[in-house]
């Protein structure tokens, strides 16, 4: 089963309403993160694209996450709840919600506006080149997983 298209306009709209539809008050149906919290969480995808903020996995980590975590990411089996993450994606601090759910907006919407040509082949900051679909089940997968752990 394909994922939904985040590169489409239409998905990406449709990924964005649901954002919109969280509020400041909204609580998970499972997990510890508060809704700010998931927000800055998912914006992390994005900043391993967009920015030189994380830094990079060196050779053994990087062969480990390739042979290891890369396809469990990328495919589109759907994440379990409350799964491990990485550590660059443990939010524990207190975020602000407006200022996040505006940040990831921006980022959905500059990853539409770029489009799957542009990350077709792109080197991704822990698991080396990636296709179009891989870039796209990565970014899609895991949105779709953290809306939902908010009921949207």
């Amino acid at each position: 089963m394909a994922l939904p298209n985040i590169f489409t306009s239409e998905v990406s709209q449709e990924i964005t309403q649901r954002i919109n539809t969280l509020h400041k008050d909204s609580q998970p149906l499972w997990g510890k993160m508060s809704v700010a919290q998931m927000l800055a969480h998912c914006s992390v995808t994005y900043e391993l694209v967009y920015e030189d903020k994380h830094p990079k996995p060196n050779f053994l980590l990087k062969f480990f996450l390739k042979s290891f975590v890369k396809n469990f990411v990328v495919n589109e089996v759907p994440y379990k709840q409350s799964l491990k993450t990485a550590p660059a994606f443990i939010i524990t601090d207190q975020k602000d919600f407006e200022t996040e759910k505006n940040r990831l907006i921006n980022y959905i919407s500059q990853t539409q506006q770029l489009g799957e040509g542009y990350f077709d082949q792109k080197e991704s900051h822990s698991f080396g080149k990636l296709n179009k679909t891989e870039w796209n089940n990565m970014f899609y997968k895991h949105l779709d997983h953290h809306l939902k752990q908010f009921g949207v």
